[in-house]
């Protein structure tokens, strides 16, 4: 089962290809996604990268979390799917605001 890792704090110039090598040292990585600005494409700080074993991801987390990267410290979290306790990874859906005027 993948489990999804949240990476948040990345530096402006952090590439894919430099998350795949800090991330796959501690199992296979399926995914990686560093979050885009819509109206200019400049990296937003923040990224999530898709281990194949949830024990890959945990040793990944324990390591990484606090890392000084570069200019930065990383924050590495268990992504948010997961701890909302969603089945099978699936996205929750949101509530609809009412339409009463």
């Amino acid at each position: 089962m993948n489990t999804k890792v949240y990476v948040d704090n990345l530096a402006a110039g952090t590439t894919e290809n430099e998350l795949m090598d800090l991330f796959s040292v501690y199992g296979n990585v399926v995914a990686i996604h560093i979050a885009v600005d819509r109206t200019n494409p400049t990296p937003r700080g923040f990224g999530f990268v898709t281990m194949v074993t949830p024990e890959g991801a945990r040793a990944a987390i324990r390591a990484l979390n606090g890392k000084p990267i570069g200019t930065s410290t990383l924050a590495v979290s268990e992504g948010w799917l997961e701890q909302a306790g969603a089945p099978n990874g699936k996205r929750i859906p949101r509530r609809r605001p009412s339409r009463l005027y």
